[in-house]
């Protein structure tokens, strides 16, 4: 027998069915993600990370946890962290920027007359911002509009429920291969290159960055911790994940949190149909608030 054999790590036991409905119930509760039976090898695999992290060798042991106070405490974020999905790309679904740029923020300056302030920006949110490639290309788009356009100011807020895409994207670094989509204009006036090119990497501009005020924001709570209204919403392929009354309450929010004749921005594969919410669709999965 091998010597090492005895000193072998445990092995982690299965997640079972009692288990899985508890920690789903828990996300459900949280952050409004459905978890069918489905989901449950997913999120076993994924969970398993936290178990090693934490030194527990049975889901039983972590659900114990998760549900004591500390637990709530210490861990929920990271339960959170490791359920969620982050797919983003600079310039994704690009007509919604050409929509932005040409149609919602000259009606919107309209609407405000003439005497636009610093003190009171162009106000736009990124709502799950995942690893800021959205909120970063809105700031290209803003910065350039900016300058073809004086006396334009606007501010960015980017949120997301999930600490380790808001980490990513505050430091503003990306391989040079996720920048194939931005224009070389673009590339030469808002990215910086690493200084050794082997590493392939290149980092958002000090000003560019500037322009973009990351927060963790959770959907289901009631205010959202956000006192601004805004004049755009962009809260694209994240509803998806959600239930129709899930979906109902969040677009009823985010109607809330729109200055009046506000736009909402959302994925191609999502639809305000059926959600009782009082928006008019101005453009393919774009609407403005009643």
């Amino acid at each position: 027998m091998n010597q090492e054999s005895s000193h072998a790590t445990p092995q982690l036991c299965s997640m079972r069915n009692r288990e899985f409905d508890q920690f789903s119930a828990l996300i459900y509760d949280e952050v409004g993600i459905k978890m069918p039976p489905a989901k449950k090898t997913m999120l076993e695999a994924r969970l398993q990370k936290r178990l090693k992290a934490l030194g527990m060798h049975s889901f039983q042991e972590y659900s114990d946890f998760i549900f004591s106070q500390a637990g709530r405490e210490q861990e929920i974020i990271h339960l959170i962290d490791v359920v969620t999905t982050n797919k983003t790309d600079f310039f994704r679904e690009p007509q919604h920027f050409d929509f932005l740029v040409r149609e919602a923020i000259p009606a919107m300056r309209q609407i405000r007359g003439a005497g636009e302030s610093p003190l009171n920006p162009f106000r736009i949110w990124s709502a799950g911002c995942s690893t800021g490639e959205e909120p970063y290309t809105m700031a290209m788009v803003l910065s350039d509009y900016a300058a073809a356009n004086h006396g334009f100011k606007f501010s960015i807020l980017a949120s997301d429920i999930c600490t380790k895409v808001l980490q990513t994207a505050t430091a503003g670094v990306y391989g040079e291969d996720r920048t194939d989509t931005i224009s070389l204009s673009m590339k030469k006036k808002y990215l910086l290159r690493s200084k050794d090119h082997s590493k392939g990497l290149v980092r958002i501009s000090p000003d560019l960055r500037a322009t973009v005020t990351f927060k963790r924001v959770n959907f289901m709570e009631d205010q959202l911790g956000i006192s601004e209204k805004q004049d755009v919403i962009f809260c694209r392929n994240v509803v998806i994940y959600f239930d129709k009354p899930t979906q109902s309450a969040l677009m009823n929010k985010f109607h809330r949190q729109l200055v009046p004749g506000g736009y909402l921005f959302i994925g191609h594969s999502e639809t305000l149909n059926g959600l009782g919410v009082p928006f008019t669709q101005v453009s393919n999965t774009v609407y403005r608030k009643d």
